[in-house]
């Protein structure tokens, strides 16, 4: 990216206080998304799925119909976000493969603690399922965490699964035992430690931070879809996406790992900003098509 693009894409984000109010956080959250568009090319419908709230996401063009489609799960940290944040990468994706796309609106913390986001994911993914489609789940960061651990839930409840996922700057594991949680933070523009604490603490509750459905990182990955995980290397939450790489492929599940330098937290938000973002969703939706699930339309 050029230093021009990095220092747009730095100014989208910044280091905010964990210790304010969880409507606050959503708030700001929920601003820095307001100006950016989705494209003439979009409409976003408010719908239920599996009694959950979500968006469909509808790009001109992609196939309502086809017998594929993505089920997205928006990041921020289980305390904010909203299936509108989610469609910001919901409708690239569905835009590059001609896929319809939902993103859901599970409940959050600390209003709703863990296992709510899981069993709303679950419960929107088996509905989906349900309907006679194959559903692909993606997410980023909070919502990555998600994707993963919805497969191993539907792996609990004998659910057929996903014949793939895709996720963007996972939070895999929320014992936060990662190198990269404290040996990254002054490159990363968006979080430290001290975040993340503050959403487990949120989210948890006090729940054991090692359950595989709060960290699929330490769950059983064997017999896990086709992954494909993407991540910047300038973000504190790299070593969950290279452990969750290394895991996989010694449990022999088909795993793809796309890191880029120097790029922030879910980079990917910088679409039409940073040609690395737009590169990124590229090779995610060809990741995609090469493994029969969608043509691409754009």
């Amino acid at each position: 990216m050029s230093r021009e693009q990095r220092g747009v894409a730095r100014g989208f984000i910044t280091k905010g206080d964990p210790r304010r109010t969880p409507a606050d956080q959503r708030a700001d959250f929920d601003a820095g998304f307001a100006g950016r568009p989705l494209g003439d090319d979009v409409t976003l419908v408010e719908t239920t799925v599996g009694g959950v709230p979500a968006l469909d996401v509808q790009v001109d063009g992609a196939d309502a119909d086809a017998s594929t489609m993505i089920l997205y799960l928006h990041g921020g940290g289980y305390m904010i976000g909203s299936a509108r944040t989610g469609a910001n990468l919901a409708a690239p994706l569905s835009r590059r493969t001609g896929l319809p796309a939902v993103s859901l609106d599970y409940r959050l913390a600390p209003e709703n603690p863990f296992p709510a986001a899981v069993d709303d994911a679950l419960a929107a993914y088996t509905a989906l399922q349900e309907s006679g489609r194959d559903v692909v789940i993606a997410g980023d960061s909070a919502g990555g965490g998600l994707a993963l651990a919805t497969i191993v839930a539907a792996r609990r409840e004998g659910l057929r699964l996903p014949p793939a996922a895709v996720v963007f700057s996972p939070w895999a594991d929320l014992t936060l035992s990662g190198a990269s949680i404290d040996s990254r933070g002054d490159l990363d523009p968006l979080f430290s430690r001290e975040h993340f604490v503050a959403y487990v603490d949120a989210y948890l509750a006090g729940h054991d931070p090692k359950d595989e459905l709060a960290s699929p990182l330490l769950a059983d990955l064997a017999g896990l879809p086709p992954l494909l995980i993407q991540v910047g290397s300038a973000e504190v939450l790299l070593d969950d996406s290279l452990r969750l790489a290394v895991r996989a492929a010694e449990q022999e599940v088909d795993v793809s790992l796309d890191v880029v330098a120097g790029a922030p937290h879910v980079y990917q938000f910088n679409v039409g900003v940073m040609d690395e973002a737009d590169a990124a969703l590229t090779r995610a939706a060809l990741w995609l098509t090469r493994r029969g699930f969608g043509g691409g339309v754009a």
